[in-house]
């Protein structure tokens, strides 16, 4: 059960970081999986009236503030546009519509968590995210970091001509995935390059960088090896849903099918 003591509706940034500054003291986002927890609370701080609500496009990126839904998400036009259906299917599968006009990206950004699609969908992008304190860093290098009492205020993602893949195996289809894989391709600094990021493994989404020029007329046996060669590189856990070695075949089965949709696109 959740308890809390003090309930404060933010006015500023910087009266936002200062309260957050206080061990018993945290940052309420959608509220949906803070509120599943068992944990005192004595001052929570609402973001809500600061302007994170927003997505906004400009010629070089796409800005999300922390506050935005997943619902925001997944019908935004400015996404499809630059990587097709890719972040609509990285989150159409959360729970249900209600429950993603509530979530924020914030929350599932900053929380780090292994289940997050979210987390898994971004981290193969060219994505930074913004802090208070912080500044501004690369997904990559967040998610790595200890968890601290800044506040993500924004995700970043700088627009590109990339390739994007978004694919989860569930249980059932609102649950949470058994594994989740994310592949990018595009050429960067003149060398084509793949991103492969997978994440409820069942640990926190993880990042391989991969300078591979991978032919767009390749056998299905070509790719079913690079596949393989990328999923190994990975680390499996085991827990209620899946094994360690489960999880990997269907990460391997995952990235080879989103490697060939890729290249089929190319032709």
């Amino acid at each position: 059960m959740l308890t809390i003591s003090n309930y404060v509706k933010a006015k500023t940034l910087e009266e936002a970081y200062e309260l957050n500054q206080a061990r018993s003291s945290r940052v309420m986002g959608g509220m949906m999986w803070m509120r599943l927890g068992n944990a005192k609370v004595k001052t929570i701080i609402d973001l809500s009236g600061l302007g994170l609500d927003q997505i906004e496009e400009s010629d070089n990126v796409i800005k999300i503030g922390a506050m935005c839904t997943l619902r925001q998400l997944e019908e935004c036009q400015a996404l499809k546009e630059m990587y097709g259906d890719g972040i609509a299917e990285a989150v159409c599968h959360i729970v249900g519509v209600q429950f993603r006009n509530q979530a924020t990206v914030g929350g599932s950004i900053y929380g780090r968590f292994g289940f997050s699609d979210v987390l898994t969908a971004f981290l193969a992008l060219d994505t930074f995210v913004e802090l208070y304190d912080g500044g501004t860093i690369r997904l990559s290098e967040f998610v790595k970091q200890k968890p601290d009492k800044d506040i993500l205020l924004s995700v970043i993602v700088r627009k590109s001509k990339r390739s994007f893949r978004y694919e989860s195996i569930r249980q059932t289809q609102t649950d949470f995935p058994v594994i989740a894989c994310s592949v990018v391709n595009g050429i960067v600094h003149g060398q084509e390059t793949w991103y492969f990021s997978v994440g409820a493994r069942p640990m926190k989404a993880a990042l391989l960088e991969k300078q591979w020029e991978i032919p767009k007329d390749a056998s299905e046996e070509v790719i079913a090896e690079y596949a393989r060669q990328a999923a190994a590189e990975f680390t499996y856990g085991t827990n209620m849903r899946g094994s360690a070695q489960y999880r990997r075949h269907l990460a391997e089965v995952l990235i080879r099918r989103e490697i060939s949709s890729i290249l089929a696109e190319g032709k």
